[in-house]
């Protein structure tokens, strides 16, 4: 097995090169797909370490100036085609920037039911949506109440009738095309999705195992803020503007998943679902029929990343979990549950 420095050589070499070949692309969607699949042409050809500019939608069509321009729940946009990636490899996406394009985005009020026990909400479902101003330069959201729901004087109630919320643009929907048939761009799997996860925004790489020819990256709605748990079923939506760079991981380069450090051991467990690292944090997502399923797959799949590239034995990774462990629910809205597993990197021993 080589040495860690010798690893470490490897992969500074290798971006050393991607960097002195990158082009930067500026790619305007006018076409959108309510799919994640194999099938769809296209938007652009990229390779590894190139850098787009591109912008996606909400999750309801609507682009920068407001007016809806495509069809469907969350429309996604790509096809991004990666030159030489094939299944078995990893693409690591890195989120530059993530601003909102336009000044307000809207959000909904009806909990859904894997939130709260039936009947535990009294009145008719609510479908209407609430808009709220997105202030960049607070970085904040807003809603007006009064504005909002106008039969109640708020002012008698509150000095200001405001809810206002720190601004944290995060990226909905992001996957690669699945090795199946095609998923409706509302599901999440191993080929990413609509994971919705407060992790995935600027300066996240988001890593995610290539299932077909050309990776076919997929982009999805913007949220200009998210709760945990997607327990509405929308965040703040909103269109925003994205720039994003690419590396490709080679298998046969690289026979395990580590891009966070040199691993001290052959990886035993191949990823097969998507892995976040943030500048605090390693994440990964899990996902099943059941709060409890989803739960359990993202703990194992963070103890295998642990496990494998961080020179960590079975029992000593869960030694660590059970004190350094953190959970966000990031969905219980449908059709299926997500939940993020987490530790922060600085609690983790230093490599030597």
């Amino acid at each position: 097995m080589k040495s860690l420095t010798a690893l470490a050589t490897l992969v500074g070499l290798i971006a050393l090169t991607i960097g002195l070949h990158a082009d930067t692309h500026r790619y305007v969607p006018s076409v959108f797909y309510g799919t994640f699949s194999s099938t769809h042409p296209p938007a652009l050809r990229i390779k590894s370490g190139d850098v787009v500019t591109t912008a996606t939608l909400d999750d309801e069509g609507g682009g920068a100036d407001g007016k809806s321009v495509a069809q469907g729940s969350n429309p996604l946009t790509g096809p991004f085609y990666v030159e030489g990636a094939e299944p078995g490899d990893l693409l690591v996406v890195t989120i530059v920037k993530l601003e909102p394009n336009r000044s307000a985005g809207a959000s909904t009020s009806l909990v859904a039911a894997g939130a709260i026990a039936s009947g535990g909400l009294a009145g008719k479902p609510d479908q209407k949506r609430f808009l709220w101003t997105i202030d960049k330069s607070a970085g904040v959201v807003r809603l007006d109440l009064q504005r909002a729901l106008p039969n109640t004087d708020w002012r008698t109630r509150f000095t200001s009738p405001v809810f206002e919320l720190p601004l944290r643009p995060t990226l909905g929907s992001i996957g690669v095309a699945p090795a199946g048939d095609e998923s409706p761009a509302t599901t999440s799997g191993p080929f990413g999705g609509n994971m919705v996860s407060t992790a995935i925004a600027a300066g996240a790489k988001v890593m995610l195992p290539v299932q077909q020819p050309g990776a076919l990256l997929y982009l999805g709605h913007g949220l200009a803020r998210q709760g945990d748990g997607d327990i509405t079923g929308s965040g703040v939506e909103t269109s925003l503007d994205i720039e994003f760079s690419v590396a490709l991981v080679k298998k046969k380069a690289w026979p395990h998943s580590s891009v966070v450090r040199p691993s001290t051991v052959i990886g035993e467990f191949a990823q097969d679902w998507p892995r976040i690292e943030t500048d605090e944090y390693v994440v990964t997502v899990g996902s099943a029929t059941s709060l409890n399923g989803a739960l359990q797959h993202a703990t194992l799949e963070l103890h295998h990343w642990l496990d494998d590239d961080f020179g960590l034995s079975e029992k000593t990774v869960s030694l660590f979990l059970g004190q350094a462990i953190e959970y966000e629910i990031a969905n219980v809205a449908g059709p299926s549950f997500t939940v993020v597993a987490k530790v922060r990197k600085a609690y983790l021993p230093k490599a030597r």
